[in-house]
């Protein structure tokens, strides 16, 4: 078979498990999580029931599967947050920032918060975690990182204390509650030299 009609089979491939994601995901949003049948994905997604078959044996795969997506999104916007320029302390900031409010929108999302305990979610959240001790490490040697504690310690106390902006009313309450975390962090020869989140983050 020649490449660019493999290429356009795969394309097309995604494009209806893209939409079968989509579809799934609004039904959720506007009748909640019980209430999504193969049928009614077909419907929302403008796909016939067969082919949908095709795809996932039953609604629950589904909604796992659309699940799978938006995490991996997440660990993509976290990743292109680290790689912006600037020092590593800045760059901790934001990346914290950002994954606490994406906590404090998945509380309020009703599809996600029934899923997150999927597999794929253990490996999603190593990938986490090696991201932020990597950028801990490197604040460290930065001299802007207390080294009483490993990274991987300190990465493993910021997602935990972190996990708290999901019961939080405010996005400001998400960014008092990183404030907080950030200073938790600080090498103490550095406290007064820097803002604990960095300029233009608030």
């Amino acid at each position: 078979m020649p490449k660019l009609w493999n290429n356009t089979i795969e394309a097309h491939r995604r494009d209806v498990g893209d939409s079968i994601l989509d579809a799934a995901s609004v039904l959720v949003a506007e009748h909640g999580l019980q209430s999504v049948t193969m049928s009614e994905i077909a419907r929302a997604s403008g796909i016939g029931r067969a082919t949908l078959y095709k795809y996932y044996p039953d609604a629950e795969s589904v909604l796992f599967a659309w699940h799978e997506r938006q995490v991996a999104r997440h660990l993509e916007e976290l990743n292109r947050i680290r790689d912006r320029p600037g020092d590593a302390w800045g760059r901790l900031g934001t990346v914290l920032e950002a994954y606490a409010l994406i906590i404090h929108q998945r509380h309020g999302n009703a599809l996600a918060m029934p899923l997150h305990g999927g597999k794929h979610v253990a490996h999603a959240e190593q990938r986490l975690h090696d991201l932020i001790r990597a950028l801990l490490a490197d604040a460290a040697g930065a001299g802007d990182v207390r080294e009483d504690l490993s990274p991987s310690e300190l990465a493993t106390y910021c997602l935990h204390a972190l996990g708290a902006a999901g019961s939080l009313p405010s996005k400001a309450a998400v960014r008092r509650l990183v404030e907080v975390t950030l200073a938790g962090l600080r090498s103490q020869m550095r406290l007064p030299a820097k803002p604990v989140l960095p300029r233009g983050s608030r």
